[in-house]
């Protein structure tokens, strides 16, 4: 496990985070006890980044939802496990129906990102 800066400074220290972040996330029921409070560490530090630097004022949580899509390469399709059906994905994607709670919460771990961006 490597060293975290205490703030993210840059987009590269970011990126090298979420690389690190992902990699703990594969081994999510093998991390010991420490590894598991880095990881929370670095959704953190990430979060907190990423809300100073990337801020989406005006946006709505479909626009948000389709930034992160695009950003990653993603389908409605793929996010069929989320929402439960492509129909519902559709809607919340073209932001006819809202995210619940839940979905949010899902939506939030899939893209590293806060839950009340789908809010």
């Amino acid at each position: 496990m490597r060293s975290s800066p205490l703030v993210i400074r840059t987009d590269a220290e970011n990126e090298r985070l979420i690389a690190e972040l992902e990699q703990l996330d594969e081994r999510h029921d093998e991390l010991s006890p420490e590894e598991r409070e880095y990881s929370e560490l670095l959704t953190v530090l990430i979060e907190t980044f990423e809300e100073h630097h990337y801020a989406l004022e005006g946006s709505t949580p479909g626009s948000r939802l389709r930034s992160l899509m695009e950003e990653h390469g993603l389908r409605q399709r793929d996010l069929m496990d989320i929402f439960g059906s492509r129909g519902l994905a559709s809607e919340v994607v073209r932001g006819k129906r809202a995210v619940s709670k839940v979905q949010a919460k899902k939506l939030a771990t899939l893209f590293h990102v806060t839950a009340d961006l789908f809010l």
